[in-house]
């Protein structure tokens, strides 16, 4: 309960239009850098009220309203109360953040949910890097998507005649997201007098993940001439290999969705894996994530099991890069839940996950055991996941990104208007009233 005597304003916004009038949208935290900023200013500009709870030094640097800006500075524990309070003196009708699963952020979505507001989640696209994901109430194992068929996905696509829309042209590079976690980490680590009772989500203090952002940044040229011999390696080597798509341990999607406590305990499935069920001639190639930071010694652990196993000569490891060229050529692919299986079932390879994923339908992933998977693995039915991603892309998925400016201008032509619709983009797109679509083709 609300205190000071508040009265909270509850209850969904009108379903007239996608005005903001009336709207007061409340934001916690979002991608590192300057998109919750810009697109707080087009809610404005729709006639919607919008405040920001900032919870350290980095937060408010990407702020640049300060009348909207609220400093949280109280401990993780008297958290659920304050925002019920902030909600209540402010008359909050939407909650806006990046992902889910971080304390604040779930905390405050089971009191936003209790309160009937209309919860906007953003996160990384399911279809990245050419598409972000926005979705109401939860992103990723919390996603409607999870409870979601493929007959259901037909049905709801069967009234449209559009084609499945092509990748647009990019929307800048990995390195806008490197420099902004960099910089975010360096203000927190040193500005944040301020906000002394913050505490990070993740296990490791902020000096430790700014140390690790600027390591990465620094040998980011050496990682490239490595990346680039062991790709060389794979692909002149004429034999079929196995990918793993590597996912960052400290990611939500591996932390609140995989049967995994640590990397190193898939690293070992897999190589044991391979070891028993893949023929002698075929190799194992361990594709490590573009934003892996060392934290976790991947080559090193990759390469102890491989021996254990005595498969040391048919173990790869390749360091970030693009994934498309190993993808071409693989003859399956193994995951957690990594986002990037979505490239591999649109090359109609067979996929072997182990969390909860929402492209984790019985029409694509196979449910063979690991060695039996790596011996001779079922293919996915292709035609049920190119409606599967014509589906996403008609509700989901928006074309744009977080981090480069062109990215953000793109995303703000369409996620404002999906804000502002009275329904989730899965419901609007069943009842034939979701807002109008982009259909991008590829810019050569």
């Amino acid at each position: 309960m609300a205190r000071h005597g508040a009265q909270i304003r509850t209850g969904r916004h009108p379903a007239a239009g996608i005005s903001g009038s009336g709207r007061r949208f409340l934001f916690l935290q979002g991608p590192h850098g300057p998109f919750f900023h810009r697109l707080a200013v087009m809610l404005r500009a729709a006639g919607g009220t919008v405040h920001r709870v900032g919870f350290n030094r980095g937060d408010q640097a990407f702020w640049f309203d300060a009348p909207g800006y609220i400093p949280y500075r109280g401990t993780p524990e008297d958290w659920p109360d304050s925002f019920r309070d902030i909600v209540a003196a402010q008359g909050i009708t939407d909650l806006v953040l990046y992902g889910d699963t971080r304390p604040i952020h779930a905390e405050a979505i089971a009191a936003a949910r209790a309160l009937k507001l209309t919860i906007h989640v953003f996160e990384e696209g399911y279809l990245r890097p050419y598409w972000i994901t926005y979705e109401r109430d939860g992103a990723n194992g919390h996603s409607k998507l999870m409870d979601m068929s493929i007959a259901q996905m037909q049905q709801a696509l069967a009234q449209l005649d559009m084609d499945l829309p092509d990748a647009p042209a990019r929307w800048g590079d990995m390195r806008h997201h490197i420099f902004y976690g960099a910089l975010y980490h360096f203000l927190v680590m040193t500005r944040n007098q301020a906000y002394r009772a913050f505490r990070p989500h993740r296990a490791l203090s902020v000096t430790q993940e700014f140390r690790l952002y600027l390591r990465r940044l620094l040998l980011m040229p050496a990682h490239a001439v490595e990346r680039i011999a062991a790709t060389r390696r794979i692909k002149h080597g004429g034999f079929p290999y196995h990918l793993v798509l590597l996912q960052l341990e400290h990611d939500s999607s591996f932390v609140m969705h995989s049967p995994f406590s640590t990397m190193t305990e898939f690293l070992a499935l897999c190589v044991e894996g391979f070891a028993r069920g893949a023929p002698p001639h075929h190799h194992l190639v361990f594709k490590a994530h573009p934003l892996e930071d060392g934290r976790v010694p991947m080559a090193r652990e990759i390469r102890r099991l491989a021996a254990e196993h005595g498969v040391a000569k048919r173990v790869h490891f390749v360091r970030g890069g693009k994934l498309a060229g190993l993808l071409n050529q693989a003859r399956s692919a193994v995951t957690v839940n990594s986002t990037a299986a979505q490239q591999v079932l649109w090359r109609g390879l067979p996929l072997k996950v182990f969390g909860a994923a929402v492209y984790a339908k019985p029409e694509f992933v196979s449910d063979q055991p690991l060695a039996d998977f790596f011996a001779r693995a079922t293919r996915p039915d292709s035609r049920a996941y190119r409606d599967y991603r014509h589906y996403l892309l008609e509700t989901s998925q928006v074309p744009g990104g977080f981090y480069s400016a062109g990215g953000r201008r793109e995303l703000l032509r369409q996620v404002v208007d999906m804000m502002l619709t009275p329904e989730d983009p899965y419901d609007a797109l069943q009842s034939g009233n979701a807002a109008p679509r982009q259909q991008l083709r590829l810019l050569k």
